[in-house]
């Protein structure tokens, strides 16, 4: 059975295929037409209605969600971007195919690294139920103490919300380590490719604001000092943006390997506060009982 590619590999996929298109001569506005993906048949659908590609894309990225949208819309922000500049078109469009790839690898290595510590944390959350079994098979009617005696009746309501505490913490955890949706260095990318078509600095910023999300502190800071580099030394800026991207990159790849090793850690806290205590009150505690109960009956 074939696997299915995650939804940025297979935009990057398309998209190479349109610059592959693009450089071999076929006109941008009928590139969509020769591609068999369903993708591409609702960019054309777009055209047909008279809309210019860029909001064909941003259409497409709306229709969609997740992953595939965010990968659309810095599609459409290129494009956008590229043709306002007199940008070749091509080539940063391959440029783009292969920052999604980079970045559909990053969200591989994520998950991989994710993997293990959510598997702890759902293995954890089912130690109350095994005490349950456990004092079954130790012959005590632990099950009866819960449902049928006010103590029982209390254990249920505070091992309940304790393992409802714990489920929600953990999520909030793991959705903390989990990778943002956003495409990193996009913002430098664009950049680069409103330079490179011969704009000024100030034109290009201009430009990337129109057709983009506004960026993050991080790049902002990373466009300035390549932007007052540039000036200063009277240098292209092109390359410089185009290398802060992948530096941006690489940072968010580092910072994610950094979150997922905290959560290992982070993830003992519920397991303290909420899992072992939800233990105790549903497993230990209804056992003791039963135990005291058989002892008594027994005189």
């Amino acid at each position: 059975m074939a696997v299915r590619r995650a939804p940025l590999d297979e935009v990057a996929s398309l998209v190479h295929r349109v610059a592959v298109l693009l450089s071999a001569g076929v006109p941008p506005a009928s590139v969509w037409a020769h591609l068999e993906e369903p993708s591409a048949a609702l960019v054309t659908a777009g055209l047909a209605r008279g809309r210019p590609v860029p909001d064909a894309l941003q259409q497409l990225a709306a229709d969609t969600g997740g992953d595939e949208r965010v990968a659309w819309e810095a599609v459409a922000a290129a494009w956008a971007v590229s043709a306002e500049a007199g940008a070749s078109l091509a080539p940063t469009l391959r440029r783009l195919a292969g920052t999604l790839r980079d970045v559909a690898q990053l969200r591989r290595e994520a998950q991989v690294a994710l993997a293990g510590p959510v598997a702890t944390a759902r293995l954890v959350m089912v130690l109350p139920m095994v005490s349950l079994v456990f004092g079954a098979a130790l012959g005590f009617d632990t099950l009866g103490v819960l449902v049928g005696t006010p103590v029982g009746w209390a254990c249920v309501g505070v091992g309940a919300a304790l393992m409802l505490t714990a489920r929600a913490w953990n999520r909030a955890l793991v959705r903390r380590a989990t990778p943002p949706r956003d495409v990193p260095g996009l913002d430098c990318d664009l950049m680069a490719i409103a330079i490179s078509g011969g704009g000024s600095l100030d034109g290009a910023r201009r430009l990337v604001a129109k057709h983009s999300r506004p960026p993050g502190p991080d790049a902002d800071s990373a466009i300035e000092e390549v932007v007052s580099l540039s000036r200063r030394a009277g240098v292209p800026a092109v390359e410089l943006l185009r290398a802060a991207a992948v530096e941006e990159r690489r940072r968010s790849g580092a910072d994610q390997q950094r979150a997922v090793a905290r959560l290992g850690v982070t993830l003992m806290i519920p397991l303290g506060v909420c899992v072992l205590p939800a233990f105790l009150v549903l497993g230990v505690l209804p056992l003791m009982v039963s135990v005291i109960s058989s002892t008594v009956s027994t005189f």
